[in-house]
């Protein structure tokens, strides 16, 4: 992990304003590094720029809170929703996101590209490619 903290991929201020417990399970602490390690930091050293993380690791309470899938990633510490803070640098950052064949199993334009969702599940590297 180079780019990006653990605590950096739990933090969320919907659990702050809410009093949510949004402590990482160990099980889950281990597919967030998988996640960092083979997505988002070869993505960061390709982007060049800095990246942040909306919301990365989400226990079920806070999930549900934010509207999330009962099915999420999020919850199993597998997903993240980056921005670079610009919808167009965004569009480019998704684009990077596909030449660089980084693996994956969602890719998601949320929005119109108010963020990227990634997705890193080794058991299931489909590359679904999705607009929301």
């Amino acid at each position: 992990m180079q780019h990006f903290t653990i605590p950096e991929l739990c933090r969320s201020s919907t659990a702050s304003r809410l009093g949510i417990d949004n402590t990482l399970p160990p099980e889950v602490e281990r597919a967030l590094e998988a996640l960092v390690d083979n997505v988002l930091d070869p993505l960061r050293r390709a982007w060049g720029k800095p990246i942040t993380v909306n919301s990365g690791y989400r226990c079920p309470a806070l999930n549900k809170a934010v509207g999330g899938a009962a099915t999420s990633h999020h919850m199993r510490g597998m997903a993240a929703d980056i921005t670079t803070g610009d919808r167009v640098q965004n569009r480019h950052l998704f684009d990077l996101v596909r030449s660089l064949g980084l693996p994956f199993t969602q890719l998601i334009d949320e929005s119109d590209f108010a963020w990227v969702h990634i997705s890193y599940d080794p058991a299931d590297l489909r590359r679904q490619i999705l607009r929301l």
